[in-house]
C-alpha cells in the first residue's frame, strides 16, 4: 500500500470517524438526557459494542484479512504455504487436512501492512447448516475471498461461489495445478462457469481469475554417481504462484485500504441495524404510549384550533415532536432537519393514507372556521363547529397514530444514514471507484440497494 495521503487513506478516516461515532453513541445508550439506564437493553447490545471496538482495532492496525474457500482437495491451504513462502499449514493427499478454519499472519516484505490469511475446511465436507455457518463468518470478516479450484469445476463449486459472492466481498477464483492441467487456460475456465448456469457477468469477470500451481507434483531427475551408477530421483518443484501475488499486490496498492474501510463499515451497519432492532423490540410497550400519547395530543390540538391552517401546522409540529421523541426513547440519533426529512419521507411513501389526511383536515378546518365565526349570531352553529371539529381531530389522531408506526420503521431501517452513518459512507466511497478496480464490482452489486 501507498504511505502517503491519497483517496485511501481519506477512506480509511471516514471508515474510522463513522465508527467512532457510533460506539461513542451507542456506548452511551439510555443514559442521555434524564432517562434511567436501561439494564436489560445494555447487555443486549454489549456484543454489538465489541464488535464497533474491533472493526476500530482492526482499522487501526490496517491489518488485511484474505480468506480461502473451496472443496476438499482443491489445494487451499497449499496456496497459503506458497504465498508465505514456506510450509506453515500441513497439507498432503488424505481429505480434510483442515478440519476448522486456520489464520497465518504474515508481513509481507517492507513490513508496512499485516496480512492474515485464512484456511477453511472444504466446503463439502462439512454438515450443511454447519457449512454454512461456517461460511457466512469467516467470508463475513474477510476483506477479500479466494476461491481455489482444480480441474474441472463442478455445480457444487458453482453454488458455493454464487453464494460466496452474496456476502459483498471482492473475490478471486484461483485455478491450482496448473501443472496438472496445463491446457486449461481463463477462457476455458469462464466457458465452463457458463455452462453450469446463471449470469456470469453477475458472478465473475475473467480479471478475477488466476492460474498457479501451488504445490506442482516433483518432477524425475537423472543423476548420474561417481561410480557410474545412473539413478533416477523425484525433485520438488517451485511453487508457481506469481500470477496470485502480483494480483493481491496491485489489489492491496490499488484499493487495499478502501477495502478495510468498507469491510468496516459493513459491519457498523449491521450493527446498528441490530441495535436498532433490539431496542425497538425491547420497548414496543413504551413506544406505544408514546404514539398514542401524541395521538391524543394531535387530536385535542387540532379539533380546538378554530382557525383553518394553523390546525395543520399544529399537527405538522406534533407529529414531529413524536418523531423526535421517539427517537430519544430509543437512543437513536435524530436532529430536528434529520426528523422534518423523515416526516417528508412518511407522507410520500404513504400518500394515500397522510396525504389524504391532510387533505382532509383542511376541509374540515375551513368548514369549522366558518362555524367558528357563525356561533355569536347562531347558536347552532356551536354543534356544527363541534361535530366538524370531532370529525378533524379524529382525522389528525389517526394520522399521528400512522406517522409514529412508519416512524419506527424508518428509525430501525434508517438508522445507519446521516452525516457519518455508515450507509451513507459506504455510498460516497463507492461512488469514487474507478471502473478497472475489483470495487467496481461490489458497486455494481451494491447499486440498487445504495442509489448508486
Amino acid at each position: 500500500m501507498k504511505s502517503n495521503n491519497s483517496p485511501q487513506e481519506t477512506h480509511l478516516n471516514q471508515a474510522r470517524a463513522s465508527l467512532q461515532q457510533a460506539l461513542s453513541w451507542y456506548s452511551k445508550l439510555r443514559r442521555h438526557g434524564r432517562q434511567v439506564p436501561n439494564v436489560e437493553l445494555q447487555a443486549a447490545v454489549r456484543q454489538e459494542l465489541q464488535t464497533l471496538k474491533s472493526a476500530i482495532e482492526k482499522l487501526d492496525q490496517k491489518l488485511i484479512r484474505i480468506a480461502t474457500f473451496g472443496l476438499v482437495s482443491r489445494g487451499k491451504s497449499a496456496v497459503i504455504n506458497a504465498l508465505v513462502g514456506q510450509k506453515v499449514l500441513e497439507t498432503g493427499p488424505l481429505h480434510g487436512v483442515t478440519q476448522y478454519p486456520k489464520s497465518v499472519r504474515w508481513t509481507p516484505p517492507g513490513g508496512k501492512i499485516q496480512i492474515e490469511l485464512i484456511d477453511t475446511p472444504g466446503l463439502d465436507e462439512i454438515a450443511g447448516e454447519s457449512r454454512a455457518a461456517m461460511a457466512r463468518e469467516v467470508a463475513h470478516q474477510a476483506d477479500l475471498i479466494l476461491f481455489v479450484v482444480a480441474g474441472d469445476i463442478t455445480r457444487t463449486e458453482y453454488e458455493a461461489l454464487c453464494d460466496l459472492r452474496q456476502a459483498q466481498k471482492p473475490l478471486l477464483l484461483v485455478f491450482n495445478k496448473t501443472d496438472l492441467y496445463p491446457e486449461t487456460d481463463r477462457e476455458q475456465i469462464y466457458q465452463q462457469l457458463q455452462k453450469l448456469g446463471g449470469e456470469l457477468d453477475s458472478i465473475l469477470s475473467k480479471q478475477e481469475v488466476v492460474m498457479v500451481a501451488a504445490q506442482p507434483q516433483p518432477l524425475p531427475v537423472r543423476v548420474e554417481w561417481q561410480d557410474g551408477q545412473v539413478t533416477e530421483e523425484w525433485e520438488d518443484s517451485s511453487p508457481q504462484i506469481e500470477a496470485l501475488q502480483l494480483k493481491i499486490w496491485d489489489i492491496l496498492n490499488q484499493e487495499g485500504r478502501s477495502l478495510l474501510a468498507l469491510n468496516a463499515l459493513f459491519q457498523a451497519r449491521e450493527v446498528e441495524v441490530r441495535v436498532a432492532k433490539v431496542t425497538l423490540e425491547l420497548l414496543q410497550e413504551q413506544a406505544e404510549d408514546l404514539i398514542w400519547q401524541y395521538a391524543r395530543y394531535k387530536a385535542l390540538a387540532v379539533a380546538i384550533n378554530p382557525i383553518a391552517l394553523l390546525d395543520i401546522l399544529g399537527g405538522v409540529v406534533i407529529d414531529l415532536a413524536l418523531i423526535r421523541s421517539l427517537a430519544r426513547l430509543y437512543g437513536l440519533p435524530m436532529t430536528n432537519f434529520e426528523a422534518t426529512q423523515l416526516w417528508r419521507k412518511i407522507i410520500l411513501s404513504s400518500a394515500g393514507l397522510l396525504l389524504g389526511e391532510i387533505g382532509s383536515s383542511f376541509m374540515l378546518g375551513v368548514g369549522k372556521s366558518a362555524a367558528a365565526v357563525g356561533v355569536g349570531e347562531n347558536p347552532a352553529g356551536i354543534t356544527a363547529f363541534a361535530t366538524t371539529a370531532l370529525s378533524q381531530g379524529a382525522i389528525a389522531g389517526y394520522g399521528a397514530y400512522a406517522v409514529g408506526k412508519a416512524a419506527q420503521g424508518y428509525l430501525q431501517n434508517g438508522c445507519t444514514w446521516g452525516p457519518l452513518g455508515p450507509s451513507t459512507v459506504i455510498q460516497e466511497i463507492l461512488s469514487q471507484v474507478e471502473t478497472n478496480t475489483i470495487l467496481h464490482r461490489l458497486r455494481q452489486d451494491l447499486g440498487n440497494q445504495l442509489g448508486l
